[in-house]
C-alpha cells in the first residue's frame, strides 16, 4: 500500500502558512468595531505601538471659560458652570437646596438619559444620597407601563388594560401626544397601574406620602385610587385642554390607580410616589436614545409639567448611542442638541440644566488590547462646547471615573461594577458614580454659598 503520510504534513504546512498570511490582511471591521488580527506569532512578536492621535490640542477650543470654577478640591471632578444671562446654570438648584425648608414643596430633579441609567441605575443611589442629606421619600415619576418592570429594584410595578406607545416604536407613535418621558398610554375601562414601595434597594423608598396620576383629556373621566389595599376613592373629573393630575395623600406603601371611565382619546402618562418635602428625583431613561428625541415633546406638555411638577434641576446624560469608532467631529450632534436645550429653557425658565458627558467606553486596538475609544474624547469636547454655547452646566463623567481605561478597572473590580460590554455600568457601578456626582453637587453648593457671602460683604 502506498504511503501518503507526507500529505498530512503538506496539509498542515498549508494551514499554518495560510494563518500566517492572514496577519497581512487589511483591517476588517464588523458592526463598526475592528476585528482582532489573526496572529500566530503574537506571543513572540513585539506589539505594535498604538499612538492615541486624539489630543485635546487638536479639538475645538471651548468658546468661553466656565464661571466661578477656578480650582477644585482634590478627589472631586467639579461641575463647570457656563451660565449666561438666561441663568440656567447651577445657581437656581443650589439656592433651592439652601431654601429647602422655606419653599413649601420638594426640590425636584428630572434626570434624562439612555440605557446607562435604565432601571434606576445610578439615579437610585443619587436620589437616596440626596434624600439622606436633605430629606424626602419616594421613587418619583413612573410611566404607566414598562417593557421591563422587574428590572427596576426601586419600585414594584404592575399594570393591565393599557395600550402603550413609546418614542422607540417603529410605527404608530404620534409625537404630539407624548409626555415628558416620551410615552403615552390609552386605557380600556378597568385599566389599572399599581406601584408598591419597597425598601429592598434603599430605605427611603419604603413608603411615601403623596401619589399623583398625570393625564390629558378633553372629555370627562372617572378615576379611582386605592391606598394600601384599602377602600377605593373615586374622582369624577372634567376634561381640559391642558395637562392635569390628581393627587392623593396618606401613609402610602402601595397605590393602585384605576380608570373607571374614559374616552378612547384620553391620554395617560405616569404615576408618582412622592413626599411633600425634601428632594425628589425622576428617572427618564430611553434605551437607544441620543437625547435628540426630547425636542419632539410638545412645548405645551413641558410647560404643563413646569406648572404641576416644577423641576429645579434637569440633568441630560447621553452619548452611548452617539459615539462611534473613528468618529471625532460631533458638531452635527452638538447643533442638534441645541434645539433640545432651547426647548427645555423655554418650558422651564427658572430651572438649572446640567449636561453630563459620556463616560469611558472601551474598544480593542490593533493588538487586541482594550483601550478607551478615541472618539469618546471628541464627543466629550462637543458636549462641553454644547454647555458653553447654551449657557448651562457641564460635568465630565469620563474624568470623574478616572479617565483612560477606567471602564476596564470597573469591570475588573471585585465585585464588578460594570458589564463585559465595557460600556454599561451595573448597580454597584451606579452607586460609585452617584457618589462622585453627589460629591460634586455638594461641593458646588458649598462654593456657591461662599461666593454669596463674599459678594454680600
Amino acid at each position: 500500500m502506498k504511503n501518503r503520510l507526507h500529505y498530512t504534513f503538506f496539509l498542515a504546512f498549508l494551514v499554518v502558512a495560510g494563518l500566517l498570511l492572514l496577519y497581512y490582511l487589511p483591517q476588517i471591521s464588523m458592526g463598526g468595531k475592528p476585528l482582532r488580527k489573526v496572529d500566530l506569532l503574537s506571543d513572540v512578536r513585539v506589539s505594535i505601538p498604538v499612538i492615541d492621535t486624539v489630543s485635546l490640542d487638536t479639538l475645538p477650543v471651548i468658546p468661553v471659560k466656565p464661571a466661578f470654577v477656578d480650582s477644585c478640591k482634590t478627589g472631586i471632578e467639579c461641575i463647570e458652570d457656563y451660565s449666561d444671562s438666561t441663568s440656567h446654570g447651577m445657581s437656581h438648584f443650589y439656592q433651592s437646596l439652601i431654601d429647602i425648608d422655606k419653599i413649601g414643596r420638594p426640590v425636584r430633579i428630572a434626570y434624562f438619559g439612555d440605557s446607562f441609567i435604565e432601571g434606576d441605575i445610578l439615579t437610585a443611589d443619587l436620589r437616596n444620597m440626596l434624600q439622606d442629606k436633605f430629606g424626602g421619600r419616594g421613587v418619583g415619576y413612573v410611566p404607566v407601563t414598562s417593557k421591563f418592570p422587574g428590572f427596576r429594584p426601586t419600585v414594584r410595578h404592575s399594570f393591565a388594560g393599557w395600550t402603550s406607545h413609546n418614542v422607540t416604536d417603529t410605527i404608530g407613535f404620534v409625537r404630539s401626544k407624548q409626555d415628558i418621558s416620551n410615552n403615552y398610554f390609552h386605557a380600556s375601562n378597568g385599566a389599572y397601574v399599581n406601584l408598591e414601595a419597597t425598601g429592598k434597594y434603599v430605605s427611603n423608598l419604603e413608603s411615601c406620602s403623596l401619589s399623583s396620576i398625570f393625564y390629558l383629556t378633553g372629555d370627562s373621566l372617572v378615576l379611582s385610587a386605592q391606598l394600601n389595599g384599602g377602600q377605593e376613592k373615586e374622582f369624577f373629573l372634567e376634561g381640559d385642554s391642558s395637562l392635569q393630575c390628581v393627587t392623593v395623600s396618606g401613609d402610602i406603601k402601595s397605590v393602585r390607580w384605576s380608570v373607571k371611565k374614559a374616552s378612547p382619546e384620553a391620554l395617560f402618562y405616569g404615576v408618582t410616589m412622592d413626599s411633600g418635602n425634601g428632594v425628589l428625583l425622576d428617572n427618564f431613561s430611553t434605551r437607544g436614545s441620543s437625547g435628540q428625541q426630547l425636542s419632539g415633546i410638545p412645548s405645551s406638555i413641558l410647560r404643563g409639567y413646569n406648572k404641576l411638577r416644577k423641576y429645579d434641576l434637569i440633568v441630560i446624560q447621553y452619548g452611548l448611542n452617539v459615539v462611534f469608532e473613528g468618529g471625532m467631529d460631533y458638531t452635527y450632534y452638538k447643533d442638534g442638541m441645541k434645539t433640545v436645550i432651547s426647548s427645555i429653557k423655554n418650558a422651564f425658565p427658572d430651572t438649572s440644566i446640567l449636561i453630563v458627558g459620556i463616560g469611558d467606553r472601551e474598544t480593542k486596538d490593533e493588538n487586541g488590547n482594550l483601550r478607551t475609544m478615541p472618539a469618546v474624547k471628541g464627543l466629550i469636547r462637543s458636549q462641553q462646547m454644547l454647555a458653553a454655547e447654551t449657557g448651562v452646566a457641564f460635568w465630565n463623567l469620563y474624568n470623574a471615573m478616572g479617565g483612560e481605561g477606567s471602564m476596564v478597572e470597573m469591570v475588573n473590580s471585585k465585585p464588578a461594577m460594570a458589564n463585559y460590554d465595557y460600556t454599561h455600568i451595573n448597580f454597584r457601578g451606579g452607586k460609585h458614580i452617584a457618589g462622585l456626582l453627589f460629591d460634586a453637587i455638594i461641593y458646588g453648593k458649598e462654593q456657591y454659598e461662599k461666593r454669596k457671602m463674599y459678594e454680600s460683604e
